[in-house]
């Protein structure tokens, strides 16, 4: 079950450059910029209320942001949504016949499982799909 949009994810080529609509212009703040060396790129998060947009930068000239925006330009890259269980989320999906980039979740950021479906499948849209980690219970 999809419980709310967690991001949005916009590719730019300069994350400074992509600052100055988002930040300077619009006014939303900067949450954070973070290196992601695995999936080779720099991500600024701008929160929005309960969501964020999530600005994306190559850190090389093959990583997958980086084809994207070769071939499509910079905007929007994709919609993240969370989801209580990811495992049968993507069970669901696959029943209903779409196609799915990630056929398990793979570990993200902070203990996040995450997992694309294809485009194709979509009308147009990459879509990633997130589980926050439960969270901790301290006594």
């Amino acid at each position: 079950m999809v419980t709310k949009i967690n991001h949005v994810a916009i590719v730019t080529a300069d994350l400074e450059q992509g600052k100055k609509f988002w930040v300077d212009a619009l006014g939303l703040n900067l949450q954070n910029i973070e290196d992601v060396p695995e999936q080779e790129v720099r991500i600024a998060m701008l929160p929005v209320g309960d969501s964020r947009i999530e600005l994306l930068e190559p850190t090389t000239d093959n990583s997958g942001v980086a084809r994207y925006l070769r071939k499509r330009g910079p905007g929007l890259h994709h919609i993240c949504l969370e989801v209580e269980d990811i495992e049968a989320s993507l069970q669901d999906l696959r029943q209903a016949g779409i196609e799915l980039i990630d056929e398990s979740p793979r570990p993200g950021p902070e203990g996040k499982l995450l997992a694309f479906v294809h485009p194709r499948s979509t009308g147009g849209v990459l879509v990633e799909l997130y589980q926050l980690p439960p969270k901790s219970t301290t006594s």
